[in-house]
């Protein structure tokens, strides 16, 4: 549990130093579950988001934890954190470019990194609707967790960011992004719905979904998890 303490501390140390300036805006969400009994099932699950805004720039941060463990032995152990910066071209388009970390016990690489740039254009962006594409390319490198060989490819990658606000209180999230190169295509794609109970408080449903075209070991290729979160907004 170490990387996750110490992962955890980092984006706490985040959360507080956004929080002091105005001008950075987010939420985290945190879920766990301990259960005893016939099995012993512990899970936890965290994430943390946060954008700034300045002049033509915009900065994003994702993090998120995945630990579980069932009777003793680890059956999740997940790592990410990414980071974009968009530049506006227009009231629609901007530049963008960002950095990628994935880290997956259970995937069959001990990592995929990469760094990209590209194009993205706001096919929508109204208070209550807002969807947003982009295309890239950049490079990747892979770690095999079982031969424990780094490799790296150009890559091309994909996405979209979709958000509507059905009411007050209630908002229907999906993320979704292909990267894709000679050694490996990821997809993943994340829904959600976030419920609020106030002003700072929200629970949030969540299904997430990640492919891998090519795992070792023949490993399957599709993970899912399905996540109950309580969220906090700053």
């Amino acid at each position: 549990m170490n990387r996750t303490k110490q992962l955890f501390a980092a984006a706490m140390a985040i959360v507080l130093c956004g929080s002091a300036h105005a001008d950075w805006k987010g939420k985290g969400e945190a879920g766990l579950v301990f259960a005893r009994g016939n099995s012993d099932t512990d899970s936890l699950n965290l994430k943390l988001e946060m954008s700034q805004e300045v002049n033509l720039w915009k900065h994003q941060l994702d993090m998120s934890v995945l630990r579980a463990t069932t009777s003793g032995s680890t059956s999740a152990d997940r790592y990410q954190a990414a980071w974009q910066s968009d530049y506006e071209l227009s009231d629609r388009s901007f530049l963008f470019g960002g950095l990628h970390y994935d880290k997956d016990k259970f995937s069959g690489f001990d990592y995929q990194a990469n760094a990209t740039t590209g194009f993205g254009y706001k096919i929508v962006d109204t208070e209550q609707v807002k969807l947003a594409a982009q295309v890239g390319a950049g490079y990747r490198r892979l770690k095999n967790s079982l031969t424990q060989k780094t490799s790296g490819d150009a890559i091309a990658t994909a996405g979209f960011g979709y958000e509507n606000q059905l009411n007050d209180s209630t908002k229907v999230l999906d993320n979704f992004r292909v990267e894709s190169g000679s050694a490996n295509t990821l997809v993943a794609n994340f829904l959600g719905l976030e419920v609020k109970m106030n002003h700072k408080l929200a629970l949030a449903l969540g299904f997430d979904l990640r492919r891998n075209s090519n795992p070792p070991g023949g490993l399957k290729k599709t993970d899912t998890l399905t996540t109950t979160n309580l969220v906090y907004s700053f």
